[in-house]
């Protein structure tokens, strides 16, 4: 988007048709975002918590020696893994990296995790299982329209990214087809040559169902199996064992319309498979999704023109987020934090003894739940727990058994009104920094207007402690100088950034990662990553970014002299990796690995007690937990309050009519809210959006049974009871 500086310390936002994603296009939230800048709607002061209990406002020095004081008091008493760092998907590539090192070089903790461990962790942990690298997409967004056929497994971005939803409807419009997954009818499912409706929880059975079909009726790739995978009998056997009346008794989803599937997936030249959180969020999501990759593999569509499967992020900077170090096994460049070679290169940028180096720590919801415990002073930037964590209410109680909360926010969230002292910070529009995005695109967001008086950057914060725990150097607040220091921490890693740069990203729209410094190959640096993609290199075929300015290197052309990626032509800058994994995957032998997997029911199945299953979501008129966008009137006037989709035979049984107030009880808590009836859900179900807290969060109900690889929580079936509620 264009921003343009307005009265009243806010911008106004046009559309930017030059920029390849979204080629101008805006959802609501986008376009109202602004709003939020507004000083009515967000805090312009630190509060602190004062002696009657009240939040109250601050100076600057108050606050921050207030938060100082009490780390070193809790390290004192229990160590530095009794210190707690919770961050966001959200934040900057900058500040992700920053809460990384200060957690580990300041604090000393072991303990910190992310938002984002609940939104792409099982689709991450399965990609870095099959190729041997994650990215969300291996490949731009602008190849939707030209493959043959996609899948989309649990994603509605008809209302979770409308600007994107465009690329779906090309895809139709050159003759591909479009087969959505997901228990609903949603806006999207309306758009699909194919809608198949699953039970919840029963995606890695449906997958399962639709590769056996594959081997059984001949379609399998087996020159492809043979030169570019391992583990293909395996995972065959695996799947063999789930027959097309089997998956049906499970799925619910008809055996003609799992062959339908597979011959529309199977008939063009190039598929591609996408999911979202839907098989992800599940306490099975790794192998889910793992059975989605094994079906992309057998069919030889992952690492070819137009192919490949790819996961859809859930948060603004849902890829860079993970790839910095605030995740609780990770360092600088998606790095393992067990890596002895990793820890003695990051910790040469940082200057530190690489023993120094905490190791891993708690995974998100673990983390949660160890507060008040384990864990007695938390920092948390850029998220909204009390809201967007399962188990919603038990992690409530875990942030009110805190010995000293700090929040760093925006806007007074659910989880700010907890915290001991609460400092204002500046929103995207009045900041600089990176994200990148679910392309592994690396993108330049600039300031455009000046904060208020008494906000102040995340990075001023990291500045600000770290000299009052005594250490002065390494936290600057230029979000530039941090940019630099990344680029030195992540070379040679998975997501090498070491060839970028702020002027390269403003003047070619985002480079795409890895993108290693001039004359060094992907891979080449301090960190030999074996196996990381050489494979930049074009589709011969397909049309390019910035083709139309001849003679231009733009990120995937094919300009000849122009370096691409795994040359070595010294003071050439590298083009960047749109396209991975066309030449070899990320692995040591440069074979996909094929995983075998099987159905295994849910963490918590219906029963006579809790006879009905809930699946939760968004809706497109707000936004994760709403923090923001629940101060924005024109969203709430879309989208006021949470609701009960049910299906009318449901409602029949139940006696409740449209509009009527619904308890939905788990064997974690109770929800209430106002039923909305549709035949577009299936009988057996319900579906709560997630976005609001009191008696109508939807994470009060949900399960916080965690996949044994990702540790993701299984946000997306729970066993529940619907009654109705005397007016």
């Amino acid at each position: 988007m264009n921003l343009t500086p307005a009265d009243g310390g806010t911008v106004e936002v046009s559309e930017r048709t030059d920029f390849p994603v979204n080629r101008g296009a805006l959802c609501g939230k986008g376009r109202t975002a602004p709003a939020v800048l507004a000083s009515g709607a967000r805090l312009t002061s630190p509060l602190v918590r004062s002696d009657d209990g009240a939040l109250v406002p601050a100076g600057w020095d108050e606050a921050l020696d207030r938060i100082a004081r009490n780390l070193v008091r809790t390290r004192a008493a229990y160590g530095a893994d009794a210190l707690g760092v919770f961050g966001g998907g959200g934040l900057t590539n900058e500040k992700a990296y920053a809460l990384g090192k200060f957690a580990r070089v300041v604090l000393g903790t072991s303990q910190i995790d992310y938002n984002g461990r609940f939104c792409m962790s099982s689709a991450a942990a399965a990609g870095t299982r099959a190729f041997g690298l994650d990215r969300g997409l291996p490949f731009p967004l602008e190849d939707i329209p030209k493959t043959g056929c996609v899948i989309l497994v649990g994603s509605n971005p008809a209302e979770t990214m409308p600007p994107s939803l465009r690329y779906f409807s090309e895809l139709r419009e050159n003759g591909g087809t479009l087969i959505v997954v997901d228990p609903r009818r949603t806006r999207t499912a309306d758009q699909a040559d194919l809608h198949l409706a699953p039970r919840p929880g029963t995606d890695l059975a449906l997958a399962l169902g639709l590769l056996h079909l594959v081997v059984a009726e001949g379609r399998v790739d087996e020159a492809y199996v043979e030169e570019r995978t391992a583990g293909w009998e395996e995972a065959r056997a695996a799947a063999m064992a789930h027959w097309p009346e089997y998956v049906e008794r499970i799925t619910g989803v008809p055996v003609p319309e799992l062959r339908e599937a597979v011959r529309l997936f199977c008939a063009p030249d190039a598929a591609m498979v996408l999911t979202a959180r839907g098989p992800e969020q599940q306490a099975k999501g790794t192998d889910t999704v793992g059975a989605w990759i094994n079906l992309c593999l057998a069919t030889g569509r992952a690492g070819r023109p137009r192919s490949g499967y790819g996961c859809l992020t859930g948060q603004g900077n849902g890829q860079g987020g993970r790839e910095h170090g605030q995740k609780a096994d990770q360092l600088p460049g998606y790095r393992k934090l067990t890596d002895p070679v990793a820890r003695r290169h990051v910790a040469g940028v940082w200057g530190v003894d690489p023993d120094s180096l905490p190791g891993p720590g708690r995974s998100a919801y673990e983390l949660l739940d160890a507060l008040g415990t384990d864990i007695r002073s938390l920092l948390v930037m850029g998220s909204n727990p009390v809201v967007s964590a399962p188990r919603a209410a038990h992690v409530e109680g875990r942030l009110r058994s805190l010995d000293f909360l700090a929040v760093c926010d925006v806007v007074l969230s659910e989880t700010a009104e907890l915290a001991d002292v609460v400092l204002p910070v500046t929103q995207w529009a009045e900041e600089t920094g990176t994200t990148t995005s679910l392309e592994g695109r690396v993108l330049l967001r600039r300031r455009a207007i000046t904060p208020p008086d008494g906000v102040r950057g995340d990075l001023e914060v990291l500045h600000g402690l770290a000299g009052r725990l005594g250490v002065g150097k390494g936290f600057p607040t230029e979000p530039e100088e941090v940019f630099e220091e990344l680029r030195r921490a992540s070379a040679g890693g998975p997501a090498d950034y070491s060839g970028i740069d702020y002027g390269r990203l403003a003047e070619e729209n985002g480079v795409f990662w890895p993108c290693p410094a001039a004359g060094a190959g992907a891979g080449d640096g301090p960190v030999s990553h074996p196996g990381t993609p050489h494979s930049g290199t074009p589709d011969r075929d397909t049309a390019q970014p910035g083709t139309a300015n001849a003679g231009t290197a733009q990120p995937g052309t094919s300009n000849a002299g122009t370096a691409q990626p795994g040359t070595s032509n010294p003071g050439t800058p590298h083009p960047g990796t749109p396209r991975l994994f066309l030449d070899r995957f990320a692995t040591d032998d440069g074979r996909a690995r094929f995983v075998p997997v099987a159905h295994r029911p849910s963490a918590e199945e219906p029963d006579a007690e809790y006879p009905v299953l809930l699946t939760t979501g968004r809706v497109v008129a707000q936004y994760q937990s709403g923090a923001q966008t629940r101060r924005v009137a024109e969203l709430n006037a879309a989208a006021p309050g949470p609701f009960v989709e049910l299906h009318p035979r449901l409602a029949a049984r139940l006696g409740a009519a449209e509009g009527d107030p619904l308890a939905v009880m788990s064997r974690r808590g109770r929800a209430v809210a106002p039923a909305r009836i549709t035949t577009g859900i299936r009988p057996d179900t319900v579906f709560m959006p997630f976005h609001w807290p009191g008696e109508g969060r939807a994470n009060t109900l949900t399960n916080p049974a965690l996949d044994p690889t990702s540790r993701m929580p299984e946000f997306k079936v729970c066993a529940v009871r619907v009654e109705t509620v005397p007016r």
